[in-house]
């Protein structure tokens, strides 16, 4: 293993650029003779364009060109990746609705913030000066925001001249009589109906992109912060109608996303369509207001679950009816995400016989929704953690006790549950009795006892969560020794903050016995490797780190050949450790080193062996891998002001074998804030009548802040993975799944005493104090 190899806790390599400040990132790129652009955006929710006169703003200082919808027809609509991958159909039967989404509207803006026109200028000012002089005459028509109000009798129809109503399809899971029959015998059933609201991304870095073209070469180049060059590649090429080959993309530092950045937007093809129309380079870039209203959402759902309990407290199954706000169009993975995503976890880690799940997903004049931080495991597990927690009060147990009677055990794996997840492995049990201990648990009487001395009403809550990373996603790697023994290696993977320098580097430190400091990785560049996955579902552990371990297995192998051709032995003698060749049972040895620099040599090479050192790979994992783990929270409520304090914060997480656990912790502790701030901050509000996103700046979008966390607790179990060669679990979005749950199960046991029985994510001071009022007059 060694100082730097896999499972210790190793400093990130990107820290010595990032802290300092030398992080290269796209506000900081900038190309030769570079015009910017700017995007006109509609002011209204729903409305028709009547006429657009471009004729001022083109006279103005700078101004290189304006494009409206007319004027990029040849750019194709973004494409919806999971439209084809499911059979989506609306309730009628009649196949979905997704409406096309032009990179510049042509007759109807659907949502504020939908594209209008683009304007290209000598500088970003001059670009916004003249968007402004810009004149549309917009036919206001009625907008709906509601996301389940959307799908009203007498809701306004959006896209009444392409279809009859704003369904756009309608997604079952599981046996519908099979869930009825086991609610109409149960001893007891519990109900929870409520809204997982809809949340803003809010990464650090805004988004932006640089286009570029050769007209020499017919090629372009886009330079972008992204989740996957590849997939901006390919995206991008096909709206433009050409040859992958033509496109090459690059991605410097990314300063988060969380999903937001895993596909192409209008502005990536719009550059590109920008700089080959002028001949010279284009970029566009966000600023914070404009992000709030184009880049994708998430969340969105009103959901209506129940559970069926028989006399002993077992579950006997989970119905869940729930309508999810897609937005005004279908993005990348978001159909995928309200349905799939946020109802395959619904039994969480119980044994849950039978569960049945409706999703209807509405089109509603807001932005669209898309991936963010857990895509829909966080709500599947909220849903349970919250209806587990009333069947305690229903059935008169603990909440632990409840939990314990319908885990699933160990010795039970692999698991197959009802909604077709086969879980490979956990220790559910375990991570509950060892949050449990670390939390105190068995002390919180007295800690209640003692606040309630100083009139504060103080709760305990858990949640034992599990999700499912993505799996089936083909990763790439290169791994390149050089003739000076230092070692690249390149990924098709690409990171956001998580530390891929870092963990890839210690993946080959421990099986090649190579330096760390020497190790070098590369990414973010479509031209290094021919495919590659890039970042999302909390696989690039597993999955690109898997790729780097294949190169490296690749590199090895070769280099037993070509030590043997040196050392004058066979194959089958050559042994391989620390860096080392040796001949079994003798002191003869050649280092990697050595075997690097020999393999530029063809005589040191067997016959028909390309020279050099270099290996790629592809991996794929083809299941997903199953992070678990115990949150369990105590919070202390300001009966007077409402207001909500977390004061202990504990977790114990399950991810298989741990690359590098400080990056872990990392991870678990930027999911629990993005938790906690849906849980009591953050909510994304439209006005009901003109459609206007309210909360559309931080002045009144509230997130969490240093000051609203304690210091976390964490602890680790490890039960290695079956389904990936690493035994690795995905780690990045545990921490926003366990949360949420936790924190409002904390809230509610704090309230209890004051007859509150129900409150809405955010659990916001005004929402918590009106709900203590409210009880007091019942």
């Amino acid at each position: 293993m060694g100082e730097f190899g896999i499972g210790q806790a190793v400093k990130r390599k990107e820290d010595d650029t990032l802290i300092v400040g030398k992080g290269r990132y796209i506000d900081d790129m900038n190309e030769p003779n570079q015009a910017h652009g700017f995007v006109l955006r509609s002011p209204h929710a729903n409305a028709k364009i009547l006429s657009i006169d471009v004729s001022d703003a083109k006279g103005m200082d700078g101004v290189l060109a304006i494009y409206t919808g007319k004027d990029v027809e040849g750019i194709g609509p973004l494409p919806c990746a999971v439209d084809g991958m499911f059979e989506f159909k609306r309730r009628n039967g009649e196949k979905r609705f997704f409406p096309t989404h032009h990179v510049l509207v042509r007759s109807h803006v659907r949502h504020v913030g939908d594209p209008v026109a683009f304007v290209v200028a000598e500088t970003r000012a001059q670009a916004k000066d003249a968007a402004e002089a810009v004149f549309v005459d917009y036919e206001i028509l009625p907008s709906v925001t509601d996301t389940a109000a959307a799908l009203a009798p007498d809701a306004p129809v959006i896209y009444a001249d392409e279809t009859d109503g704003n369904d756009a399809f309608l997604f079952t899971m599981g046996d519908a009589e099979a869930a009825d029959a086991a609610f109409a015998t149960a001893h007891k059933t519990v109900r929870f109906k409520h809204v997982n609201q809809r949340i803003v991304a809010a990464s650090m870095e805004p988004r932006g992109c640089i286009g570029v073209y050769d007209a020499g070469s017919d090629r372009y180049t886009l330079h972008t912060n992204t989740q996957s060059v590849y997939r901006n590649r390919a995206i991008c090429a096909e709206m433009l109608g050409i040859d992958e080959s033509k496109v090459h993309v690059t991605c410097p530092e990314v300063g988060g996303s969380f999903g937001m950045k895993g596909m192409p937007y209008p502005e990536q093809p719009l550059v590109m369509f920008a700089a080959k129309n002028l001949g010279r380079p284009v970029k566009w870039y966000s600023d914070r207001s404009e992000a709030f209203l184009s880049d994708t959402q998430g969340r969105d759902l009103v959901i209506d679950a129940e559970l069926a309990l028989d006399s002993e407290g077992h579950f006997l199954a989970v119905r869940a009816t729930s309508v999810g706000s897609m937005g005004a169009y279908a993005s990348n993975f978001g159909p995928m995400i309200l349905s799939v995503g946020s109802t395959r976890l619904l039994p969480g880690v119980y044994r849950v016989p039978q569960v049945y799940a409706e999703v209807e997903v509405s089109i509603t004049n807001k932005v669209f929704t898309d991936a963010y931080r857990g895509a829909g495991r966080p709500e599947a597990s909220y849903v349970i953690e919250r209806l587990v927690d009333l069947a305690a009060r229903e059935m008169n147990l603990s909440p632990i006790e409840i939990r314990r009677r319908n885990l699933i055990a160990a010795e039970q794996m692999p698991f197959s549950g009802p909604t077709g997840l086969v879980y490979d492995s956990g220790d559910f049990a375990k991570n509950l009795d060892d949050c449990l201990k670390a939390a105190d648990w068995n002390g919180f009487d007295a800690r209640r006892k003692e606040a309630a001395g100083r009139g504060r009403l103080r709760g305990i809550g858990m949640s034992v969560y599990i999700e499912a990373t993505a799996g089936g996603v083909p990763e790439t790697a290169r791994i390149e020794v050089n003739a000076d023994g230092s070692v690249m290696a390149y990924s098709g993977s690409l990171t956001q903050g998580q530390a891929h320098a870092t963990t890839f580097a210690q993946i080959v430190a421990d099986k090649l016995g190579t330096d760390y400091d020497r190790i070098t990785v590369h990414q973010g560049d479509s031209d290094v490797l021919p495919q590659g996955g890039g970042a999302g579902g909390s696989r690039s552990g597993y999955s690109g780190g898997g790729a780097v371990l294949a190169g490296v297995e690749k590199v090895i192998d070769k280099a037993r050949k070509i030590a043997s051709h040196m050392l004058e032995a066979a194959e089958a003698d050559i042994e391989f450790e620390s860096g080392t060749f040796t001949i079994a049972g003798t002191d003869r040895t050649v280092s990697l080193a050595d075997v690097a620099k020999g393999a530029n040599d063809p005589a040191n090479l067997p016959d028909g062996m390309e020279p050099g050192l270099s290996e790629d790979a592809t991996y794929k994992s083809e299941a997903s891998s199953f992070p678990n783990g115990c949150h369990i929270v105590e919070v202390e409520i300001d009966p007077d002001t409402g207001h909500t304090a977390i004061e202990n914060y504990t977790v114990v997480d399950e991810f298989g074998v741990v690359l590098n656990p400080m990056i872990v912790h990392g991870q678990i502790h930027g999911g629990i804030v993005q938790g906690v701030g849906q849980a009591l901050f953050e909510d994304t509000i439209y006005d009901d009548d003109s459609g206007q996103l309210v909360t559309g700046s931080f002045m009144d979008y509230c997130m969490p802040r240093a000051l609203n966390m304690p210091s976390i607790k964490i602890d680790m179990n490890a039960v290695p993975c079956t389904t990936n060669s690493l035994g690795v679990k995905g780690a990045g979005e545990a921490g926003t799944t366990g949360a949420t749950g936790a924190v409002i199960n904390a809230v509610l046991d704090a309230l209890a005493p004051a007859g509150v029985k129900h409150i809405e994510m955010p659990a916001t001071p005004q929402r918590v104090w009106r709900a203590i009022q409210d009880a007091k007059a019942a």
